[in-house]
């Protein structure tokens, strides 16, 4: 008793069934005998030549000629449809093709046992190695890996066979036939349909005479006539097979539901988008483009998730107010964060962070995105438009303003979060008064610690440890740095006031400033007023 394993690692078997259209979507369930011998033989000829001579290769077939039983997998069916080149009737003509294939776990094994073959150890030796070198079984895309069974996996495998010949038995219930194409082991290591006859007339007679041509094959055999010349000489079926009635269960393409695992996984923090237009938007106007990025996504959402009552719904991330429309603390909705990353003073990339992580609605909302409603923009004819780069979590998401650096500068104006306290239990000292540049470094730094205390991963960082410098020429006057060395933006050419009739931010002290940590900390770095639409962002200077 010989038996033999296959697993698919794709999860796929690909064949279509003798005398069956590759259309019908019909696929071979169980393989055919005579297709793993054809594959056995390709194997041998094209990889083990040299180690295996033909009477060798003969005498392992002879063993396996007779039908085989099949111990199958639990298995489903699908299809692909595809649109190939159809040549006949044009260079783009593209017809359909369906490919259907029969789905099965990649870890499942199928066994093929031979009761009544017997291999010396030699010759079973000589199979695992061609079963060693069997890549595929089926079409090209169905990856294979077969082994040679031992005598106990062989046992076991034969006693749980679940299909195989009827052998003129009745039909159990419970099972079905199927028509399986197998090796006639008479004639399917014979060559005796490639002879032909001819008449030659002989004083006014034909007298037929059996002319033998060249071998056709190597190894002239029947099991390996091609496809080609079996339409040529007109054969419905291959010399040397033989149809053998197979039952297989009924429910073997039916898959008994398994209670499904809930997989906790961390939700993406960060979406990254590239900025596309034909005139793309200049730096100062970050505050505009972050807060029209708001309102698209707001509106999107709105659209796709209505409340019962057929309200537009509120995404507390996207718009950091509860559904009370209270603006929500802590800072874990979202940032809205455009830069200019190849520092040509252009905004190119547009990145959205949340703290928290953004839920299966929120992402199907950030998938939809792929265009700024800016009307200003619409009507000069340059619409703004955004290509989704990927996403995921912080550390693994790291780049632009999110990439982790000791030292940080002012992409944009730090914009202060309270104006100057000159009376009162908590007014400021009077050279804060006094002086609007310290007055912005105290800020910053009250910014800072905030920062600390709300992230857990920088909490064991003092805020004294942090160095805080403005950033300005030489005549005092807070500058936006810039690597390419020329004199950078100020503070007041920004765009520091939003589309809403209480936003102040115009008004408010503004300057920029260089931070450096103690070590390198994970970005983005957003401090002060309207800081979740781009204001106050720092970029990393470390390379």
């Amino acid at each position: 008793m010989i038996g033999v394993a296959l697993r698919f690692p794709s999860g796929r078997f690909h064949a279509t069934p003798w005398g069956r259209h590759v259309n019908e979507g019909a696929p071979e369930w169980p393989p055919s005998p005579w297709r793993f011998l054809r594959c056995l033989v390709a194997t041998w000829k094209r990889k083990l030549d040299d180690q295996i001579t033909q009477q060798q290769a003969q005498d392992i077939l002879t063993q396996l000629l007779e039908p085989p039983v099949f111990r199958l997998p639990h298995a489903s069916t699908g299809h692909a449809r595809y649109f190939m080149p159809w040549f006949k009737t044009g260079p783009e003509a593209r017809t359909l093709v369906f490919d259907a294939f029969v789905a099965l776990p990649p870890q499942a094994e199928m066994a093929i046992v031979w009761p009544t073959a017997q291999l010396s150890q030699h010759q079973q030796d000589q199979l695992s190695l061609l079963l060693a070198h069997l890549n595929y079984f089926g079409r090209a895309e169905s990856w294979c890996d077969a082994r040679l069974l031992n005598e106990a996996e062989t046992e076991s495998a034969f006693l749980q066979a679940n299909c195989k010949p009827l052998n003129a038995q009745p039909l159990p219930p419970g099972w079905e036939l199927v028509r399986v194409l197998c090796a006639d082991p008479a004639l399917a290591l014979d060559n005796s349909a490639f002879s032909k006859t001819v008449h030659r007339k002989v004083r006014g007679k034909l007298i037929p005479k059996t002319e033998r041509t060249a071998p056709m094959y190597d190894p002239d055999w029947h099991l390996c006539a091609e496809t080609l010349w079996l339409r040529q000489e007109r054969w419905s079926d291959p010399p040397g097979s033989r149809w053998v009635q197979y039952i297989r269960r009924r429910d073997c393409f039916q898959i008994d539901p398994s209670p499904k695992r809930l997989i906790s996984r961390p939700r993406p923090q960060v979406v990254r988008f590239v900025l596309d237009s034909a005139v793309l938007p200049r730096a100062t106007e970050t505050l505009p483009i972050a807060d029209a990025a708001r309102r698209t996504l707001m509106r999107l959402f709105g659209r796709l998730f209505p409340n019962p009552d057929g309200s537009k719904g509120r995404s507390p991330l996207f718009s950091g107010k509860d559904s009370h429309g209270r603006p929500l603390t802590g800072h874990l909705h979202a940032y809205y964060l455009p830069t200019d990353e190849d520092q040509d003073g252009l905004l190119d990339h547009l990145t959205i962070f949340a703290q928290e992580g953004f839920g299966p609605q929120e992402l199907k909302a950030l998938d939809a995105f792929r265009k700024l409603y800016i009307p200003e923009r619409e009507e000069s004819g340059h619409p703004l438009r955004l290509l989704w780069l990927g996403s995921g979590r912080l550390p693994d998401y790291a780049t632009g303003p999110l990439r982790p650096a000791a030292r940080w500068i002012s992409a944009t104006p730090f914009v202060a979060p309270r104006y100057p306290k000159p009376r009162g239990t908590k007014r400021d000292p009077p050279e804060l008064l006094r002086s609007p540049l310290l007055f912005l470094e105290a800020v910053v730094r009250e910014e800072l610690l905030r920062l600390i205390q709300r992230r857990p991963d920088l909490a064991h960082i003092r805020p004294e440890t942090i160095q805080v410098a403005p950033c300005t020429d030489q005549h005092g006057v807070f500058r936006i740095p810039q690597r390419t060395g020329k004199l950078g933006l100020r503070p007041i050419q920004f765009k520091r006031f939003r589309k809403k009739p209480t936003d102040d931010g115009g008004r408010r002290p503004a300057g920029a400033f260089q931070i450096v940590f103690p070590e390198p900390i994970f970005g983005p770095i957003c401090l002060g007023h309207s800081c979740h639409f781009g204001l106050g962002l720092f970029m990393p200077l470390d390379d």
